[in-house]
């Protein structure tokens, strides 16, 4: 055939017609089906319906798109294997899936009375607000009932948390935490063979495997289906098993997933082993890649006819319909009945899904990333624990106390929380016996214990996976990112997986929790840039996220319990950063006048959420906004200028998403001038959000100056004042606007 002829064919097509071919050829007798395996007949049965089901519904996809009915072509053709998987785990196991997993949804879907699969897949697939799984928002495989959890990519991004639930389940017994699943489940967590060289899956697997390393209990079945493919490039022969097979902590099996007979009883060994053991196991499944990778993928653009057709061939749904006639289960000709049937209902159903509502509006789209519910949120954060136990805690009252300084009130803050939330989980590198880089969680690991404050690996993506997996387990997580450089490495475990997993699945599911990140710079005589830090341009652009920066003691305390409780409440996904700088400052105007010295604020007192704070706001002739080490600079400026006769108010922004932009344009209304004053880079800092913000409102012809540091990564040493924005050039602003 020429390579012409050959990429006009329809694959889709062609994977029907021969399925179709081989039903004639066995009801002629020219296929003498063997009957091999230890599979039930039931069991047969219904994992071949399953298999069907998935793939009548690749098929709908490929004909409703070309009606505009539909909206995604990735489908499950070859791996129908996976409906194994769905029949011999539990509807309450997590399961965190590969895009191709019709056939074990399919399964799964058999496991709660009144559901139906192939309604549910087509909303999802038309993009319905009656998708069950995300609302109309994406095609996800997803259901809260079956506790499969929606994954909009999973190119191994999802297997970091995955992990995380898995000892999220295993440590719930040991802390006497009750979870949301049965205390024996285990996870199922899927993904494809060339997926498993993402850095991801790296991060995850070793994760697991130094989990093991140590006896702890790691109750996950990573499931690897392997058809051989990336899109178009090849994964080299043997590279998964030669790779995986030896891989110290984990548990290597291999299943056929093109046989189902050959294949059950490997799929029930792991699955059980794994369940028994507690213990981590790598199924690697044989599949083939049907089809193409979507609709859009011509396969012989890189793949040969012969090679085509060699995988089209070890089409599974071909040697489980042998199994079938082989013991008198059914004939090729019901075979062939049930097959047209599961047809019409999936093309009947997507014309359905077709009529069915979908988003029309902005309101609509948005509103499960990020509710906001103020009074609970104001109730929550200004409810107290256990008042008694808090004193043998603490000792004596932290707020009776004199004033401390910022890194004493966010431990304060932290302990608080623990007493308030025996769910809270303080962990990240260094932050148990050490008590943190800074000791601003020192003391904590002997108040609380080990289980509750611990180290971890020393990776940024282990540790916000980590947290998302124990906050789907009901926790309440504090990871520590121990420099805000550092969350660049694992930027995607908060933007792409635990700020997308409440609008992805339509708020049926949530990771709350509390990152926080010391950062920002003006360190001294310690450095450089991934240690003076002040990029926050990654965090303020992930869709939902809250993020606030304190620059004294008692508002990081009450900003704590603000975010605890949009946590507790909203399901929120909150990132605190810490400004390193201004952990152990004391003084404000002089040395020694102990002015930047706060007390710690009494456990009922909270803050209204992203409420900025203001200083002197009866002085109208400047507005100086900044946030962070910005605070103290600006209030020094204010005091230098008020001798000069220039009443300046200082406004601290504290949260940096969402901005208070009512208290930002209220306050550039009443005074002559603005000056923004921003640490960070012109480019991506908070400075251009607060002028847009400034210049929209309508006061754009104000005198308005911007001060920032420069686009330069930062230097060592005192070279990094050349860099970082500096108290001088603030002052030169201001009294250039105010002359």
């Amino acid at each position: 055939m020429s390579q012409s002829a050959a990429r006009r064919l329809n694959r889709a097509q062609v994977v029907d017609e021969a399925f179709l071919a081989h039903l004639e050829a066995m009801d002629g007798g020219r296929v003498r089906p063997r009957v091999q395996g230890e599979i039930a007949p039931a069991d047969l049965l219904e994992l071949f319906d399953s298999q069907m089901t998935s793939r009548q519904l690749d098929l709908m996809a490929r004909v409703k798109r070309a009606e505009n009915k539909v909206f995604y072509t990735i489908g499950s053709s070859g791996h129908e294997g996976n409906a194994m998987l769905g029949r011999l785990t539990r509807h309450t196991d997590p399961a965190f899936l590969h895009y191709r997993s019709g056939a074990f949804m399919a399964e799964r879907y058999r496991k709660l009375p009144g559901m139906d699969f192939i309604r549910d897949t087509c909303l999802s697939f038309a993009a319905s607000a009656s998708d069950p799984a995300s609302g109309g928002r994406h095609k996800v495989w997803g259901s809260a009932p079956l506790w499969v959890l929606p994954q909009t990519s999973t190119i191994a991004s999802h297997l970091p948390k995955a992990v995380g639930t898995a000892l999220a389940i295993a440590r719930a017994a040991r802390d006497g935490h009750a979870l949301p699943v049965p205390a024996d489940s285990i996870v199922v967590c899927s993904f494809g063979d060339a997926s498993l060289n993402h850095a991801a899956a790296q991060t995850a697997l070793n994760a697991c495997a130094w989990s093991r390393h140590q006896n702890l209990p790691t109750p996950i079945l990573f499931v690897c289906e392997d058809n051989g493919l990336g899109i178009s490039v090849p994964t080299p022969r043997d590279w998964i098993h030669d790779s995986m097979a030896r891989r110290h902590g984990l548990i290597y099996r291999h299943a056929d997933g093109l046989d189902l007979a050959a294949g059950f009883g490997a799929v029930r060994e792991a699955v059980a082993e794994c369940r028994m053991r507690r213990s981590a196991v790598f199924l690697h499944l044989r599949t083939t890649r049907l089809m193409g990778h979507a609709g859009t993928d011509f396969e012989i653009d890189y793949r040969s006819p012969e090679d085509l057709a060699a995988c089209e061939a070890l089409d599974p749904l071909l040697r489980t319909a042998e199994q079938v006639v082989a013991r008198g289960l059914m004939t090729a000709a019901s075979i062939r009945q049930r097959y047209d049937t599961l047809r019409q209902r999936c093309l009947d159903q997507a014309d359905r899904a077709d009529r069915e509502a979908r988003l029309t509006t902005l309101a609509d789209v948005v509103a499960p990333l990020a509710p906001l519910s103020r009074s609970e949120v104001q109730a929550e954060a200004v409810r107290c624990g256990d008042i008694a136990h808090r004193i043998r805690v603490f000792g004596s009252a932290p707020e009776s106390q004199p004033p401390r300084h910022l890194a004493i009130q966010i431990n304060r803050a932290l302990a608080d929380l623990m007493l308030k939330y025996p769910e809270t989980l303080v962990f990240g590198e260094d932050v148990a016996r050490k008590g943190g880089v800074y000791t601003v969680t020192k003391g904590l690991w002997e108040k609380f214990g080990a289980g509750r404050v611990f180290n971890t690996l020393l990776d940024e993506t282990t540790i916000l996976g980590l947290a998302q997996g124990y906050a789907s387990m009901g926790y309440l997580p504090i990871p520590e990112i121990q420099y805000l450089a550092y969350f660049h490495n694992a930027c995607d475990q908060i933007r792409g997986e635990a700020c997308s997993l409440q609008f992805f699945s339509n708020g049926r599911f949530r990771n709350p929790m509390i990152v926080r990140i010391a950062g920002l710079g003006y360190q001294r005589g310690f450095g450089g840039h991934f240690h003076n830090d002040n990029s926050i341009a990654a965090l303020r652009d992930i869709p939902g996220l809250v993020i606030g920066c304190p620059s004294r003691g008692d508002d990081a305390a009450l900003m704590l319990r603000t975010m605890a409780a949009l946590a507790r409440v909203d399901g929120r996904v909150c990132a605190f950063i810490e400004p390193i700088a201004l952990y152990m400052t004391k003084d404000l105007l002089k040395p020694d006048d102990g002015a930047w010295l706060f007390p710690y604020p009494a456990p009922d007192q909270a803050l209204t959420p992203f409420e900025a704070r203001v200083y002197d706001d009866n002085a109208r002739d400047l507005l100086i906004i900044t946030y962070g080490n910005g605070v103290p600079m600006a209030l020094r400026v204010a005091a230098a200028l008020a001798a000069d006769g220039v009443a300046v108010r200082v406004l601290d922004l504290r949260w940096l998403k969402p901005l208070d932009e009512q208290a930002i344009i209220e306050h550039g209304r009443d005074c002559a001038a603005v000056v923004v004053f921003d640490e960070g880079r012109p480019d991506g800092g908070i400075g251009e959000g607060v002028i847009t913000r400034l210049v929209e409102a309508g006061l754009g012809a104000r005198p308005m100056r911007r001060v920032s540091g420069a686009d330069c990564y930062i230097p060592l040493g005192d070279a990094a004042n050349l860099v970082l924005a500096s108290e001088a050039e603030l002052q030169k602003a201001c009294r250039d606007l105010v002359s």
